[in-house]
């Protein structure tokens, strides 16, 4: 390259500023900008929106299709799930007290009876049916005169304390009952023998044959390892009544003292993972103690409990049905107005009969928040079959005339009188509200007809009277309401033999008649289903024309639930409140899900 060509490369150009010629550069510039703009930005954004419309909607398209797959999984997935009770929960129950023991031979409380039943065996249970069946027995056989039974028991049960339960606990049991030293509640085994054969066999042996001896073998077995060396007048105080051991489906954790003004208290209780008839799905169960049905109604308000027994069909009109269910369930007990035959107004017969048919049952079922069966006979509906007999009913008219038939007139007050003297009555119920409520309507009926009613409450709690004394021994009352535990077994001996009508029995209508002794004798002591039947059909009829009762209802339990609760079922049939718990290894507290085997 020549030197002047290099020169001329390397010499800087010289740069015109004239005004013209750069404002005719920037046009340019200007120009190739808006021409590469709308090239290659605005022209390509068009394409680029509708783009973005193909991608959104294959986006769309694909969501759509997970969305579908997921429903079709869940779809599949609910036909092979189902919900099922959940395990190892906490079951929290409300019963009434005192909670002064815990050993079952001593229980006198709704608590105490259920915290035996829950920690103790028996022979015999009833089921959900309301029928007798085998708890520690495995078979029960009798001789031909029906006076010994022969029980086999079960080999594999164990008590909390490892030990094999054996017929020895069960004889030494019902030797402690017989014994009037230990002072047992349950009683009426003053006649009966007990042998051991073996270790998995015992005979019972009655003087004479006893029909509903079966039913009597519901009794808790008690541990003779632990109490036997305890001399049966300390078998009470000694320490097992605090801290027993037991051999049912669950076992004692502790015992809280939560209030000890009101008796407040909490039993703890963990399931039995040893027990014969299958593990509880409840890990463990409470029982919370209380001393009167109002504390029951705020626990349940304040959510200390999720279940509760022991309310009356009044009680139960102030649950929250939005948080709970209440299940009612008729038992084999009776409410009764039970009218004193010796007292001076009630020996005339036409005085009884025309209070019954004064007396507007209907009436007074109607008047209570929850419905109650019928109840007209000695008997609950269903114990009888064939000819049953019925009560007159109500009908004012007839009891007017019966009356004034009689001599009875009314007069200036009013009342009835005869011979110068008023027909006034003392009716007593026992403390209860249901009963209360009876009271009241049953005494403006009788008031109606011209009889001066004198009613009055007794608390058989009250410690600072002697009631039981004073007014049931010496049946110091004209009419006393009260219910009578009638129990599976039709046999009511106990209240309406004329050998019961004592201070210490439970004739409490004073009641005596041969016809009837002689059915209700006759009836306990055959074992024959048609017999038996024919005989309290007899009975019946004479107890009807006798009147020394009025039939008012069949009593029913009440029981409370939250709405996750999965205890006793509805249709279960009860022999009384405590055999709610016969299948309770089933109870359980909420649910969980599962899969169905295809």
């Amino acid at each position: 390259m020549a030197e002047n060509d290099r020169d001329r490369w390397y010499r800087l150009p010289k740069l015109s500023l004239d005004k013209r010629s750069l404002s005719k550069r920037m046009r340019k510039v200007e120009t190739a900008t808006v021409r590469h703009a709308n090239r290659f930005i605005i022209k390509r954004w068009k394409n680029a929106r509708e783009s973005s419309r193909h991608i959104i909607g294959w986006i769309i398209g694909v969501g759509l299709l997970i969305a579908a797959a997921g429903l079709q999984l869940m779809w599949y997935q609910q036909s092979y799930r189902t919900d099922i009770p959940a395990v190892d929960g906490t079951y929290a129950e409300a019963v009434l007290g005192p909670l002064n023991t815990l050993n079952p031979i001593f229980a006198s409380s709704s608590a105490e009876r259920s915290a035996g039943y829950l920690m103790f065996s028996r022979l015999l249970n009833y089921d959900d049916t309301g029928h007798l069946s085998n708890d520690l027995a495995t078979s029960i056989t009798t001789n031909k005169d029906n006076t010994v039974y022969t029980v086999e028991i079960r080999p594999d049960v164990k008590w909390n304390d490892g030990i094999l339960l054996s017929a020895k606990d069960v004889a030494f049991t019902v030797n402690l009952m017989k014994n009037p030293a230990v002072r047992s509640t349950i009683t009426g085994w003053n006649e009966v023998g007990v042998k051991v054969v073996d270790d998995t066999t015992l005979q019972f042996t009655l003087k004479t044959p006893y029909a509903a001896f079966k039913h009597v073998l519901t009794f808790p077995v008690l541990p003779e390892h632990i109490l036997g060396d305890v001399p049966p007048v300390n078998i009470r105080e000694n320490s097992f009544s605090q801290n027993p051991v037991g051999s049912g489906p669950f076992k004692l954790r502790f015992t809280q003292d939560v209030e000890t003004s009101t008796d407040r208290k909490v039993v703890h209780l963990a399931r039995n993972d040893q027990y014969y008839n299958g593990v509880p799905k409840l890990a463990r169960f409470q029982l919370h103690v209380y001393s009167q049905p109002e504390a029951i109604l705020r626990a349940l308000k304040l959510s200390e409990v999720n279940a509760a027994t022991d309310l009356t069909s009044i009680d139960v009109t102030d649950i929250n049905k939005a948080r709970y269910d209440v299940v009612t369930t008729p038992v084999q007990k009776g409410v009764y107005a039970l009218l004193n035959v010796k007292s001076d107004n009630l020996k005339d017969i036409n005085i009884r009969r025309a209070l019954r048919l004064a007396t507007n049952t209907e009436a007074i079922r109607e008047k209570l928040p929850v419905e109650m069966p019928t109840l007209d006979l000695p008997f609950t509906n269903g114990q009888l079959t064939g000819d049953v007999p019925t009560a007159p009913g109500y009908n004012k008219a007839s009891a007017e005339k019966i009356l004034g038939d009689d001599g009875w007139k009314k007069d200036s007050t009013g009342v009835l009188s005869k011979d110068g003297k008023q027909l006034k009555l003392s009716v007593v119920a026992t403390k209860d509200n249901e009963l209360e409520r009876v009271l009241e309507i049953i005494s403006g009926q009788w008031r109606e007809l011209g009889i001066d009613v004198e009613s009055k409450v007794i608390d058989l709690s009250d410690t600072t009277q002697n009631v039981a004394q004073d007014v049931l021994q010496q049946r110091n009352y004209d009419v006393l309401l009260s219910q009578l535990n009638i129990g599976a077994d039709p046999d009511v001996y106990a209240y309406w033999h004329s050998s019961q009508a004592t201070p210490q029995g439970s004739n409490l209508s004073n009641y005596s008649n041969v016809i009837s002794d002689d059915a209700l004798l006759t009836a306990r002591a055959r074992s024959d289903v048609a017999l038996r039947n024919a005989k309290y059909i007899t009975f019946a009829k004479q107890w009807l024309s006798d009147a020394p009762a009025i039939g008012l209802f069949q009593s029913t339990t009440q029981y409370v639930h939250s709405k996750n609760i999965n205890a006793y079922d509805d249709s279960a049939v009860l022999v009384s409140p405590i055999d709610r718990y016969s299948n309770v290894v089933d109870w359980s507290v909420g649910s969980q899900p599962a899969y169905k085997t295809p």
